[in-house]
């Protein structure tokens, strides 16, 4: 379908994009890459009356460490992702993430905020950035705010955002060097939404999992922190049980809908399945 008729703007600043939100009100949205947003409007589940184009704010992109934070503007691309020397130093999961998001074409044009901001439930930052406990930096008319991605996700398309706020960057902090890390994903097809998928951070000490945190995406409404998951290998070797535990309770906030990707009672019981396949690789990543 061909989307409905808009205006559109492409400013040059932050401050100037803000201000076109406050001013147009609710019809106006944001564009980032587009890859969630287009679609919904060739559907028309959306009909904005407005376009505002971010692609042209030079202050939204780049990559910079800052202390013991990695802050990531939202305008970077994925596969400006994939060629960064400093998160393949430090966030090694974002990389092997963003080689899982669609195709080279998308990746090109598609951005982390793009893909962080909407609430999209397929999307695959989310979880990651969940898992690895990072801060979105929001920018409307009353200044700058922080939100925790943990907190950020409230249902399908429902964020913490305001309508007159802009994600701007993400921080991420740095997380122990010698942690283990993976993102899985199952699905159909190269370039396909997940049927479902696991993101895992973890550190040793002595043989025993000294912490973790475990995240899913697309096997609900939202991005998942699976906290009990989590819980349940600290202190533990990551032996058969523990893996069984962090999976059955992956599985358990599991809360999917029957679609094309598959059965929900498969997509809930795949959960479960991707999330020990990523404690294992992590396991085998992780020094200590």
């Amino acid at each position: 379908m061909i989307p409905g008729a808009f205006e559109y703007h492409r400013p040059q600043s932050v401050t100037e994009a803000v201000a076109l939100l406050a001013k147009l009100g609710p019809e106006a949205r944001a564009l980032a890459g587009g890859h969630s947003l287009i679609p919904l409007m060739k559907t028309r589940l959306a009909a904005p009356d407005h376009l505002i184009d971010l692609a042209r704010i030079a202050a939204l992109k780049g990559i910079r460490r800052e202390g013991e934070t990695i802050v990531i503007g939202a305008m970077t691309t994925e596969h400006e992702i994939v060629a960064s020397k400093l998160l393949g130093e430090t966030l090694p999961i974002l990389i092997e993430t963003a080689l899982l998001i669609a195709d080279p074409q998308v990746r090109y044009m598609g951005t982390i905020g793009g893909n962080a901001a909407n609430g999209d439930p397929g999307n695959d930052m989310p979880a990651v950035l969940q898992c690895l406990n990072a801060t979105y930096r929001l920018t409307g008319p009353k200044g700058e705010r922080s939100v925790a991605a943990r907190a950020y996700y409230k249902g399908a398309y429902d964020t913490a955002r305001a309508p007159d706020e802009i994600l701007t960057a993400i921080a991420v902090p740095l997380p122990p060097s010698r942690a283990g890390w993976a993102y899985e994903k199952l699905k159909r097809k190269t370039g396909d939404f997940a049927t479902a998928a696991a993101a895992v951070l973890l550190t040793m000490s002595g043989g025993r999992c000294a912490s973790a945190s475990v995240a899913l995406t697309n096997v609900a409404d939202r991005p998942l922190f699976a906290e009990a998951a989590g819980k349940a290998l600290v202190g533990t070797t990551l032996d058969k049980p523990a893996l069984d535990g962090a999976a059955k309770a992956a599985s358990a906030i599991a809360d999917p809908a029957s679609d094309l990707h598959g059965p929900a009672e498969y997509r809930k019981a795949m959960a479960g399945v991707m999330a020990r396949r990523a404690i294992e690789r992590a396991k085998a990543r992780a020094k200590g």
